[in-house]
């Protein structure tokens, strides 16, 4: 009976996280206008991060969506490309490096296995506008 239950259970099945979590940024905040390198600070309550592989339950680790504008699909790990940026190692934050122009940053809180929780922790999606480097400073050196 327990193979058969096992066997019945669907791969795809969803991380379950407490209904009050949420994900947000700390930094920077939405419409700010930014020379680069941005440092991005991640800011996550009633869950703990962790590294990816772990199943404790209520944690996760940090993925950050750069300019994506496909819908997240809830069964299927995020992917790893320069737009879907994986932490995970635990990491709260990072410092990424963006052409000047306008930017949408999203995160994700992934499961071990690198898939969205249910329901879906995720912050709003915010706009960072990267403005040219200074010249005056980029040739000093």
């Amino acid at each position: 009976m327990i193979g058969t239950l096992l066997a019945s259970t669907p791969c795809s099945a969803q991380t379950s996280a407490p209904d009050d979590a949420e994900l947000y940024f700390i930094s920077p905040r939405d419409g700010a206008r930014l020379r680069g390198p941005i440092t991005v600070r991640f800011g996550l309550k009633h869950m703990g991060v962790t590294h990816a592989g772990d199943t404790t339950p209520n944690m996760g680790h940090h993925h950050l969506l750069v300019d994506v504008t496909e819908p997240i699909s809830p069964t299927e790990p995020l992917p790893s490309n320069k737009r879907y940026l994986h932490f995970g190692s635990g990491q709260t934050e990072t410092q990424v490096d963006l052409p000047p122009g306008p930017h949408t940053l999203q995160l994700v809180l992934g499961d071990a296995n690198h898939k969205p929780f249910k329901p879906l922790v995720a912050s709003k999606t915010i706009r960072i506008r990267v403005l040219r480097p200074n010249m005056s400073t980029a040739t000093k050196n």
